[in-house]
Formats: structure tokens, C-alpha cells, sequence
């Protein structure tokens, strides 16, 4: 061993103030005793430093002597434990902007499943609706074909009057069952605050009964209205009237009207 070259490194200096490690303790101690040169040295340091503590501070010239020592070679083991600290804080840094970035995107993909989610439920109670809706439409489809396909089905047509000639209408009129099926695909879109409201006629004297209203008449896509009807009638008519119908028929605007034949 290099006996100056080791008591120039600064571990004893460490040594004496009890800075290092047992490993490293025991290995100063037992190269004190197999070196009287470094036993000196560890001597000498000690008495300097119980001679230096009754005169000066920590900070002082004297305790920065032996700092300077422990510099000397330009690079201490206290320098080196600085770097593996400093290196291993950089590591730790590392790991946790690692962790960080790793939790921020399965954040980011969890939000992202979860608006899936949301647009798979949502397309699947929209296809529901539109399912329901289909539903109810070929129900509607197939009683008014199971309506107009009866023997005893009176079809009265309804043609248009002087408020609006272009306009048509035709009525299913079972009997039997009482029950009139109005297909109003020829009449216009009624406007903001008007309702189509259709009438049972009796014609000596002209005596008009309510059957009840078109409603929703632009959101209904086949136009066709399934009415009841337990009235004697001699013919249809279709009126404009304000929203939530009339009493008496506005005959002035009769949009369509059909003589129902015997």
C-alpha cells in the first residue's frame, strides 16, 4: 500500500470524525495497525482537531485546514459521495417524471374508454329508438293494411277544397270495429300553432261532430292517424283550427272534404 498516497486521500480525516461507514471504519483500523505511519497520522489528527476545538468554531480557518486536506488530490470521498447522491436524485427524478407521465396517459386513455363508452351506449338507445320506432311504425303498417284490406272497409276520399285545391286526404272507415284510419298524406305541413282536426258529418242538416286531431302531424312520417268513430256519417271533413282544435268546424278553412257512399 502507498501509505502517503492513502493518508493524502482524506479518509482519515473521515475516520476521525466518524463520518464513515463500519466497512470502511474497520478497514482504516486495521491498516492503522498494520502501518505505524497511518496510526501516527490518525494521532496527529486527533490531537489537532481536540486542540483546535477549545480555540476555534466550526467555519473558522483552523477547521477549514482540515477540510482543505480532505480536498487535497482534487477529489474527496466526500465529493464522490456528493456525485452518487446527485446522480442518484437525478435517477429518482427520472423515475418519477416516468411514473408521472405513465399515470397522466392512462389517465388520458381511461377518459378516452370511458367517451367510448358513452358514444357506444348512446348509439345503442338511439338504434333502440329507431328500432322502437320501426316497431310501431310496421304496426301501424300492418293495421292499416289489415284495415283496408276488410271486406266491409269503406274508402272515402276526401278532395280539396277552395282554401287549398291541391290538397287531398283519404278515409278507412270500418264500421264494425268504429274506427276510421285518416291518410293525410296530401295535405301541407300545418303552420306554427294550427292543428288539422277532422270531423264526422251528418249532411240534413249539416251537423259536424269532432273525431279528434292530426297530431304531431310533421314529426308522424307515414301521415297516417288511426281516429275513433261511433258516429253515423255521411261524409269527412279536415279543418285548420288552432292548437288544441275547435268546438265547430272553421269552414272557411276546409282543406279537404269526402262524401262517404252508402
Amino acid at each position: 500500500m502507498d501509505t502517503k498516497e492513502y493518508i493524502a486521500s482524506g479518509i482519515l480525516e473521515l475516520y476521525v470524525a466518524g463520518t464513515l461507514s463500519d466497512i470502511e471504519n474497520l478497514e482504516v483500523y486495521l491498516n492503522a495497525q498494520k502501518y505505524p505511519e497511518i496510526k501516527k497520522e490518525i494521532e496527529a489528527i486527533e490531537a489537532s482537531v481536540l486542540s483546535l476545538s477549545g480555540t476555534v468554531s466550526p467555519g473558522t480557518k483552523g477547521f477549514g485546514d482540515i477540510r482543505n486536506r480532505i480536498a487535497k488530490e482534487g477529489a474527496s470521498l466526500t465529493d464522490e459521495k456528493k456525485n452518487k447522491v446527485s446522480w442518484t436524485a437525478y435517477l429518482g427524478w427520472a423515475v418519477s417524471l416516468i411514473f408521472m407521465a405513465g399515470l397522466i396517459w392512462l389517465y388520458e386513455q381511461n377518459n378516452q374508454l370511458i367517451s367510448d363508452i358513452e358514444v357506444v351506449s348512446l348509439e345503442n338507445i338511439t338504434l333502440e329508438q329507431q328500432i322502437a320506432d320501426s316497431e310501431i311504425s310496421l304496426a301501424k303498417t300492418e293495421e292499416l293494411l289489415t284495415t283496408i284490406r276488410d271486406k266491409n272497409i269503406t274508402v272515402v276520399p276526401l278532395g280539396g277544397q277552395t282554401v287549398s285545391p291541391t290538397s287531398y286526404a283519404k278515409a278507412y272507415w270500418n264500421k264494425h270495429e268504429k274506427k276510421v284510419f285518416i291518410d293525410a298524406q296530401g295535405l301541407p305541413n300545418p303552420p306554427d300553432g294550427f292543428v288539422y282536426q277532422v270531423w264526422s258529418l251528418k249532411l240534413n242538416p249539416l251537423t259536424p261532430t269532432s273525431m279528434g286531431l292530426l297530431e304531431d302531424f310533421m314529426e308522424d312520417d307515414n301521415k297516417v292517424f288511426a281516429l275513433a268513430n261511433p258516429n253515423e256519417s255521411e261524409a269527412f271533413g279536415i279543418t285548420l283550427e288552432p292548437a288544441g282544435g275547435s268546438a265547430a268546424p272553421n269552414l272557411e278553412q276546409l282543406y279537404t272534404l269526402g262524401v262517404a257512399t252508402s
